[in-house]
């Protein structure tokens, strides 16, 4: 489909798509728990959104309630939220299609107070106790409501066990540490030990580990780390993260050895150990980043996978690889141009004097790559240095979002590389990377096709970082290109494409 329609969709066209993709990044919500993916939104989230949260009784069976509609007549009997639209006895109608019964019990959530409309949850006795405190501990500190929900990780109950663990998805990184002390460790060894245990489970519970375990640990961590068995090696990413956690930088070695130094490493495991490293230089604060950045030299080896990695070596301003990054631009083909756009961010990042002459060189070569760089990135902003006195990493500051084009109104400072949840398919920002870095001569559906099945965050530099004054010639640009892509796009979907646009 890419190929086809790159033969009669203007150029500007594809712009504009690139430009829609980073406001849709931008106003896109990260989550906390790093390495973790909410499936759903939790009861509290879905409570604090509603006018009215109740407690309530059928007061109807299947025998007489209206099968048609699913209306079934229900007896308030505690409320949650919304006192003062709704009161303890109230008689509300609710439309559920499942079995009723004379007193079963449901939550009801409700919006619109002048025309209450209710949507229902069935509970068992455990699982109205769980609702009545959930709303209890809605305004509670982040850690208590922590400490609760991790009671309910692995509940026989799955409804219960399903929200504790959304919760813990979306609770930042740094209460979950908090919680380390009162962790069960022998708990989360056992649970991990299950051969059917979710992936996103695992990553949860690899994270908890690396919190609360030890280096007593390492041992079995390695033995993860080494199998060839894809159930054992589930949610590799936090594997990573969790074996450097209670290794340090002794234990940079062996993912180098096994992922980042290995040509023969698969793709996504090599991504799973880049993903760890930047947790790392993010959140993590056991390995200096000049260790990090010596490990992630080896990717530059890859030409295949070199651009995953260069917005990480400029966010943490290692200006060593000038000259191995020209010459990679400098030997691109057509099969991985893209790597043109993140290595002259890098250099506009670089405060050397070197980097500009680098930029001159590059702009003779292929011109355009250095325009799109220049009318699409604001110039990079590097993160503050993060290493303290003692070579650890200090918590992390906004700037350090900056390179991958991270920074929006609703983001609260969790590592750069978590873009979305759940994680289903290709994410705007990896499909970013591959248009922004196509050539018109239809390298885009080769960009877009590149390792097909692999969630792909070729992050550019500084996508959305701003340290310079706005162009306001710049901004009527994208804003007319934005417009024009909005009244195009639905017109290609309507006609398929088919008429070639004149």
């Amino acid at each position: 489909m890419f190929n086809s329609m790159s033969h009669r969709v203007p150029k500007f066209v594809t712009t504009g798509l690139v430009v829609c993709l980073a406001f849709s990044l931008a106003a896109t919500p990260i989550y906390a728990c790093p390495f973790c993916s909410a499936v759903s939104q939790t009861l509290r989230q879905e409570m604090e959104v509603m006018d009215a949260v109740v407690i309530a009784s059928a007061t109807q069976s299947d025998l007489v309630r209206d099968k048609t509609t699913g209306e079934v007549t229900m007896k308030i009997e505690k409320v949650l939220k919304g006192d003062a639209i709704v009161k303890p006895g109230d008689e509300v109608t609710a439309v559920y299609y499942g079995e009723v019964s004379v007193g079963r019990r449901f939550m009801l959530s409700g919006v619109d107070p002048n025309d209450m409309q209710w949507s229902c949850l069935p509970l068992s006795e455990r699982g109205e106790a769980y609702v009545i405190k959930v709303a209890e501990l809605a305004t509670a500190d982040p850690l208590e409501r922590l400490r609760f929900y991790d009671d309910y990780l692995q509940d026989d109950e799955s409804m219960l066990n399903r929200d504790a663990y959304d919760e813990f998805a979306i609770t930042p990184y740094d209460v979950i540490q908090s919680l380390g002390p009162e962790m069960d460790r022998d708990q989360l060894v056992e649970w991990m030990s299950e051969p059917e245990l979710a992936t996103d489970r695992k990553r949860l519970y690899l994270t908890m580990l690396g919190v609360c375990g030890s280096e007593q640990d390492l041992p079995m961590l390695e033995t993860m780390l080494r199998s060839t068995k894809k159930s054992t090696r589930g949610g590799l990413d936090a594997l990573i993260a969790c074996y450097l956690t209670l290794a340090g930088e002794k234990g940079l070695p062996l993912i180098n050895e096994l992922f980042l130094d290995n040509a023969d490493a698969p793709y996504a495991d090599t991504y799973a150990a880049i993903m760890a490293v930047r947790f790392h230089g993010t959140e993590g604060d056991v390995i200096p980043r000049s260790a990090l950045v010596d490990s992630l030299h080896h990717v530059l080896d890859r030409t295949d996978l070199a651009d995953l990695v260069i917005p990480d070596l400029a966010r943490w301003q290692d200006w060593s690889q000038i000259d191995r990054l020209v010459e990679l631009f400098t030997k691109a083909d057509p099969d991985n141009n893209w790597i043109r756009v993140p290595v002259v961010n890098y250099l506009r990042a670089c405060p050397l004097e070197k980097a500009d002459e680098a930029i001159k060189k590059l702009e003779e070569i292929d011109p355009e790559s250095v325009k799109r760089a220049n009318t699409f990135f604001s110039v990079p902003v590097p993160a503050r240095d993060s290493s303290s006195d003692d070579g650890t990493s200090l918590p992390l500051d906004v700037s350090d979002l900056a390179f991958d084009g991270m920074i929006g109104p609703a983001m609260t400072g969790r590592t750069a590389y978590l873009a979305t949840r759940p994680v289903i398919s290709t994410s705007p920002r990896s499909a970013m990377a591959k248009l922004y870095a196509a050539k018109d001569s239809g390298s885009v559906q080769h960009a877009a096709t590149k390792h097909a099945g692999v969630q792909r965050a070729a992050t550019p530099v500084a996508l959305l970082a701003v340290s310079q004054p706005a162009n306001p010639w710049r901004l009527a640009y994208v804003l007319l290109v934005a417009a024009l892509t909005f009244m195009i796009v639905p017109f290609l979907l309507l006609t398929g494409g088919s008429q070639p646009i004149t």
